[in-house]
């Protein structure tokens, strides 16, 4: 049962568009209430915690109602859009005008936001979780204790709120995991949260409208320790101060990033080399009609060094099972490529990249890199990946120490290429000279194993026509 009436009404819900997600940004809408869509239309884009993904609808019909506004995270399984495909007819009435008999259990306002969300996809709630109308001061009651409650409303809080926010025979309250870490991020105390969700489940709003009643509360006298909580609010200089939420890519990217440091233990090896003979290669390759409007520059011939120098060290491109407690060699090489977005850092790969052709190699990296600055990189694509490159040289690095991608045996940090003073055939001349760095899982490969792949890769870009001879 939808939470509109009209059996018409199709309610859409946020897919788990990656594996296992469980919540997504909504980022933009492409469509507004009273606009006709079509099935396979993208009605609008939003960000998990792996990329930016647009959503189609599957039917045809009028929308109804967009349920969140832009910015809003949404948990996966939520309805988000309703769509009337009975083809035509008045618009109903605004939900909140619509006799009580037929609403859902209310939930708070979002701050600023002026709209009045209601619950999606469960129908009309009829159990003791409906809040109750109250008298006197509007301030919320999820961050009001008893005794403040009693001080406001002149009466000790009604009977039906404690049962709300816990199961019979427990205190602990009913909510998803992803709304217990937003709780807990955010300060808030979950038996001090009315829930607002079926069978008492507290949700992402009720958090939310807990945090922003916090601010209403300190102008009320009898709540004595409210006007800490707006100080330690407002502890920082908002004209010397940027505060950016740290969600999505970005998040994921951090939460991966600290548990590979802190999980694989890391080795890191460097190695100078003079590229000059790859660089003069990369000029005749992009003169060659073979690679006509492809993307021909070093770091593809540096990729194909590495697949060449992984093909002479296979046990380099494995992984590590915990649960089993094995190393699992890979007999391919999903190439991932870190880029840099307006999102944050992914490292989306290029599938099978150990059986393509330099031409064919050139044109994944072309797509991948295109696809990535457009912030369209699929979840898909940067799932399954086994070693990586990071190109920090396009920003004048000389090398760095790079961080394994997780799950992923070893990454290799090229740096910028430039000339330098070199001793080429007894002479110091200036030659174009490069650091490359390889990181790698030291439970999976050795010093020696380590030590022989990044030899290899940069014996090739020394002598580029290795990648005849060794192949």
């Amino acid at each position: 049962m939808t939470t509109m009436t009209e059996a018409s009404v199709r309610e859409f819900k946020m897919p788990d568009v990656g594996e296992g997600l469980t919540e997504a940004e909504i980022l933009k809408w492409y469509v507004q209430p009273g606009d006709t869509v079509t099935d396979g239309q993208v009605v609008c884009e939003v960000e998990t915690a792996k990329a930016a993904v647009e959503l189609p609808i599957p039917y045809d019909g009028v929308v109804r109602d967009l349920h969140f506004p832009e910015g809003t995270t949404v948990d996966v399984g939520t309805a988000i859009i309703a769509v009337d495909v009975g083809g035509g007819g008045a618009a109903p009435a605004p939900i909140a005008e619509r006799p009580a008999a037929a609403e859902p259990a209310e939930e708070p306002k979002a701050a600023g936001s002026g709209r009045q969300p209601v619950l999606v996809g469960y129908g009309v709630a009829t159990s003791s979780t409906r809040r109750r109308p109250r008298k006197g001061p509007e301030v919320p009651v999820q961050q009001a204790s008893p005794a403040i409650q009693t001080e406001l409303n002149g009466h000790a809080p009604a009977a039906p709120a404690p049962a709300a926010t816990a199961p019979a025979g427990t205190d602990r309250p009913l909510a998803k995991p992803p709304v217990r870490k937003l709780a807990k991020d955010l300060g808030v105390d979950l038996t001090t949260v009315v829930p607002t969700g079926p069978d008492g489940i507290i949700t992402r709003e009720d958090v939310h409208a807990a945090v922003a009643a916090a601010v209403p509360a300190v102008s009320e006298p009898p709540a004595a320790s409210a006007p800490a909580a707006v100080q330690a609010q407002a502890s920082y200089d908002t004209t010397r101060e940027t505060r950016i939420p740290v969600k999505g890519v970005r998040k994921a990217t951090a939460a991966a990033m600290v548990g590979s440091a802190f999980t694989a233990p890391h080795v890191t090896e460097f190695v100078t080399v003079d590229v000059t003979r790859t660089t003069k290669l990369v000029e005749e390759l992009k003169a060659d009609k073979e690679f006509t409007g492809l993307r021909v520059n070093p770091l593809l011939l540096i990729a194909k060094a590495l697949l060449v120098a992984i093909r002479r060290n296979p046990d380099v491109n494995a992984s590590w099972d915990e649960a089993a407690q094995e190393i699992v060699v890979k007999h391919y090489v999903n190439l991932g490529i870190a880029a840099a977005t307006p999102r944050g850092l992914i490292v989306p790969n290029i599938k099978d990249a150990h059986a393509k052709t330099l031409p064919q190699l050139a044109e994944s990296l072309g797509e991948l890199v295109a696809t990535a600055r457009d912030g369209k990189t699929s979840p898909a694509a940067m799932q399954g990946g086994t070693v990586t490159i990071t190109n920090v040289g396009v920003f004048g690095v000389d090398t760095g120490t790079p961080i394994l991608n997780p799950g992923e045996s070893a990454i290799l940090a090229v740096g910028a290429i430039k000339p330098q003073p070199w001793v080429h055939k007894g002479k110091v001349k200036p030659r174009q000279v490069t650091t490359l760095a390889l990181s790698f899982d030291h439970r999976l490969v050795d010093g020696e194993l380590g030590s022989k792949v990044l030899a290899d890769v940069a014996a090739i870009l020394e002598q580029p026509k290795r990648l005849i001879t060794w192949a």
